[in-house]
């Protein structure tokens, strides 16, 4: 590639222009109408939408495959891993397992092993290059460590990203109070448990001022919380899965193991409000969740499988559903993929800006295919989309300016 230089031609941007994107020496030189340099290295879009690659917010395995696949070129580790991400030098080990093909921003423990009852190294975990910082895959209890968590939290600068369920009130819940957990016979826990944990928390942030993502906002009531705070102009951020935009907890039916998520399918009211809130523009993220589990994870009664799902690979196909829905711009919908995440981890990328880096995917929107669990890119197939025939497809990714594959 002469001077390290690349012109993609031929697309067409989110926000609906046509043309490409000049990258020089790994950055955003120019986009829209470019001029193409003499003696670059040219790749023809043929038509494809050209966007900033993903920036996902919140995946529980380093599954590089499965990232090429659904455009992720940025992603934040969450700190639930083996051993858990609560010392600077693993935060450092982190940070360098994806490079080159995709950069990986670890989000640091909040608390020493996840453990909810004191707090980590913050700060030189932040030194070593968290990110973030995160309660991980659950809500801590102690309201006080909590205030501790977002005062120090404040003070660095860092964002908190916490998960909302009050544990105390889910216990052993694998389902969703209602009609489906009924009929089932599966150990249920009331919605409310999300709202509760929010309310505790909106109160606290407050108190301290300090910012907060609430990684997933997945009932009626937890999303009105966050929409009254901001509001009021807390600095409070929201996300949610693809999964709990597009199903609702019908989709347990059957003790389908792969439905099993944490939190858990709400349902169809809840499910309607979380499309509202993407609209209006409450949800300010889209994640994939990536959490894959393997056949002796989920190959279990139901409530004894381990909650999570492979995100990453479906999730841009998953995601462009709310733009033929007409629920979103494609703009609005690379906002919610790319640009949020980015700006929440105080990240570089997620954007088409002079200068920003280049970071790309190419994707067809109207590509059909059909997602299959056997054979999902990723580090297992338990999608809850097993069979969906879906639309859009990747058919190329760039990072730093260097395609890859």
């Amino acid at each position: 590639m002469i001077g390290g230089t690349l012109a993609i031609i031929g697309g067409k941007l989110p926000d609906g222009r046509s043309g490409g994107v000049l990258v020089e020496a790994g950055r955003i030189a120019a986009v829209s109408a470019i001029a193409v340099p003499d003696g670059v290295r040219t790749i023809d879009a043929a038509g494809a939408v050209i966007a900033p690659g993903i920036v996902d917010l919140g995946v529980f395995a380093i599954d590089k495959a499965a990232f090429a696949a659904g455009g992720i070129t940025r992603a934040a580790l969450m700190p639930d891993q083996g051993p858990p991400l609560d010392d600077p030098a693993l935060i450092q080990r982190a940070a360098a397992a994806g490079k080159p093909d995709v950069w990986i921003h670890p989000i640091a423990a909040a608390t020493r092993g996840l453990g909810g009852s004191e707090l980590a190294e913050i700060g030189l975990m932040k030194a070593a290059g968290a990110a973030a910082v995160a309660t991980g895959r659950h809500w801590i209890a102690d309201s006080g460590l909590m205030h501790r968590l977002l005062a120090y939290a404040a003070a660095l600068d860092l964002t908190v990203i916490v998960h909302s369920e009050d544990d105390r009130l889910v216990g052993r819940a694998v389902a969703t109070s209602g009609e489906t957990a009924t009929r089932l016979g599966l150990p249920s826990a009331p919605a409310a448990a999300e709202a509760i944990a929010i309310a505790r928390d909106l109160a606290l942030v407050e108190e301290t001022g300090a910012r907060v993502h609430f990684r997933q906002v997945t009932t009626a009531r937890g999303l009105e919380l966050i929409r009254a705070a901001k509001r009021v102009g807390l600095p409070v951020t929201a996300g949610i899965t693809p999964a709990h935009l597009l199903l609702s907890d019908i989709a347990v039916t059957g003790f389908r193991t792969f439905a099993r998520l944490s939190p858990p399918l709400r349902c169809e009211d809840d499910r309607q409000a979380a499309l509202a809130a993407v609209a209006d523009g409450t949800i300010d993220v889209i994640a994939s969740g990536h959490d894959p589990q393997g056949p002796e994870d989920k190959r279990l009664p139901f409530a004894d499988a381990t909650p999570g799902m492979a995100g990453a690979g479906t999730l841009l196909t998953l995601a462009l559903t709310l733009v033929r829905d007409e629920l979103v711009s494609m703009a609005r919908l690379f906002d919610l993929l790319a640009g949020n995440p980015a700006r929440i981890l105080g990240v570089e990328g997620g954007t088409l800006t002079t200068g920003a880096p280049g970071d790309l995917i190419l994707f067809d929107p109207e590509a059909p295919w059909r997602i299959e669990s056997e054979t999902l890119v990723a580090a297992a197939g338990n999608t809850p989309f097993d069979g969906l025939p879906v639309q859009g497809r990747l058919s190329g990714i760039i990072k730093g300016g260097q395609p890859i594959g």
